[in-house]
């Protein structure tokens, strides 16, 4: 019998023998800097002439690793593998694909600080952030091997007499997975292992920013015994890859998260129906998100300002969850602006493996919008901290901070994705939820307060997929936060959560008259 779910405990590094597993998994991968890897099709390893390069933001002179710049071709062929692959994969019974996401957690287990040091340097994580990205990953793989054998149960109907009748659930067939850099190993794994356990073959096409990191999800379902077309690895831009597959009348769905902008493109060319086409695709979309942290005058405010201070600056800003609006109460204001300014003078920043608060950025184009961005709140708001880049040769940019932001201000409703941080003033709070609510977004929001009126208040108004309560707007946690936006945050499909596995499957009722 199968233990029930628990989520995957986090490494505690203060522990040596943890450090130094660390020290040494970074240390093996920088003895293998450059190294090649290949597109996966039908489960055999192409090589193309073209190339490209995965750099390390904490050291640009650094390429973690060469990549293959697939073309259309290749992604026509991996389609075709796929479907090759979907008349036998759709019929493994349910039971056998879940063993396979608990044998590929068991895997990734054991390969914990090799994958997150691939995420130190490949995407500048530092330690907690990238070992919190694996522990995810085993979530996903442990809680959607369940989950699919809760879903291949018999399901209860009305009984009617004279007919014997069935509902069940059978996969959509072969579909696209688009993940985004910032989570590279739990996001892809997540909605690729989701849609191979329901019974679909998959083209994945991972960032450009972290082509190794999703490899690493090939070698270890490769490992755990997955069949060979049922998972095809595709690297290479968008722009060409991408919209291919997204458009091709034979994708059936399209699982993407990412930003706001992309989201949108592909939902609307996903939306057009091509000739040949025989159904209308399914998109499943997690976009971005412009995440406010409501401060209230009643409330402990140290712990709203560690909260901001996690939320805003975590992972340099770089999670849609990331809290980039603190709204604040007037009466405590001027005492939280305070507080944060001098705990945000306190953050190191450096490279991701020496293990600093605050490492790179992705790239040097996030780098260029993130820096005009900061120029745009010199002009609508008071520069507090910040303001510029960082030493080093990689992509640093200091932790920056603005206040007295007008709720309307581009810096306060366009998602920047980046360590900048607007605070507002709130007349109070009913105030402070209505400027939450003023954006085109709904992700994320977190509210403190000890007042139980306001909490109640704020459950009911504040509109956003995931609202936390006297805690950071970000880690949400596999079964426990099912994760998911509003508006144009998303479709709210619900990651980690138990409707998730519905969206890659189609329900079929059948009915037998008794003679």
């Amino acid at each position: 019998m199968i233990p029930v779910f628990k989520n995957e405990p986090f490494t505690d590094f203060s522990v040596p023998e943890n450090k130094k597993k660390m020290l040494e998994a970074i240390e093996k991968l920088e003895k293998e800097l450059g190294k090649e890897i290949p597109l996966i099709i039908g489960g055999k390893e192409v090589y193309k002439e073209e190339k490209l390069k995965s750099i390390n933001p904490s050291n640009k002179d650094e390429v973690v690793c060469v990549f293959q710049k697939a073309t259309s071709e290749d992604a026509q062929k991996a389609l075709d593998s796929a479907w090759k692959a979907f008349e036998e994969w759709r019929f493994f019974p349910p039971e056998e694909r879940a063993n396979i996401l608990l044998k590929a957690a068991e895997i990734a287990r054991k390969r914990k600080f090799e994958l997150s040091a691939t995420m130190v340097m490949e995407v500048g994580k530092n330690w907690a952030e990238a070992d919190a990205d694996v522990a995810e990953t085993i979530d996903y793989f442990e809680f959607y091997g369940r989950e699919m054998l809760r879903y291949a149960e018999k399901q209860p109907l009305t009984p009617f007499p004279g007919e014997i009748n069935e509902y069940f659930y059978i996969p959509l067939g072969v579909g696209v997975v688009i993940p985004p850099w910032n989570f590279p190993l739990a996001i892809l794994s997540g909605m690729s292992s989701a849609a191979i356990v329901t019974g679909n073959c998959i083209i994945l096409k991972p960032s450009s920013d972290s082509p190794l990191t999703g490899y690493r999800l090939v070698e270890i379902m490769k490992e755990a015994g997955l069949p060979d077309g049922v998972l095809n690895f595709l690297t290479g831009p968008g722009s060409s890859v991408g919209d291919y597959l997204v458009g091709h009348p034979k994708t059936r769905f399209i699982a993407f998260t990412g930003s706001k902008e992309v989201g949108c493109h592909i939902y609307e060319l996903a939306a057009k129906v091509q000739e040949g086409q025989i159904w209308l695709k399914r998109v499943i979309a997690e976009m971005g998100g412009k995440d406010s942290i409501v401060v209230d005058d009643e409330c402990i405010l140290d712990d709203a300002v560690q909260g901001v201070l996690a939320s805003a600056f975590g992972y340099q800003g770089q999670k849609c969850s990331a809290c980039s609006r603190a709204i604040v109460h007037e009466k405590v204001y001027d005492e939280f602006v305070s507080k944060l300014k001098e705990k945000i003078e306190k953050i190191k920043i450096g490279p991701a493996k020496e293990n600093h608060f605050m490492g790179p950025v992705i790239n040097a184009s996030a780098e260029k919008k993130i820096l005009e961005y900061i120029e745009i709140g010199k002009k609508e708001g008071k520069l507090l901290t910040g303001g510029e880049k960082a030493e080093g040769n990689g992509f640093y940019i200091k932790p920056t901070t603005f206040y007295d932001v007008d709720p309307k201000a581009r810096i306060s409703q366009e998602e920047i994705f980046g360590p900048v941080l607007a605070i507002i003033k709130a007349k109070n709070f009913d105030h402070g939820i209505e400027i939450a609510n003023n954006t085109i977004y709904g992700l994320t929001g977190s509210v403190y307060t000890l007042n139980r009126e306001k909490i109640y208040k704020a459950k009911k108004l504040f509109h956003c997929g995931n609202l936390y309560i006297n805690r950071k707007c970000t880690g949400a946690l596999v079964d426990v936060h099912p994760f998911g936006g509003f508006n144009m945050s998303g479709t709210d499909s619900k990651a980690g959560g138990r409707d998730y596995l519905l969206l890659f499957l189609q329900g079929k009722s059948i009915s037998e008259k008794i003679r």
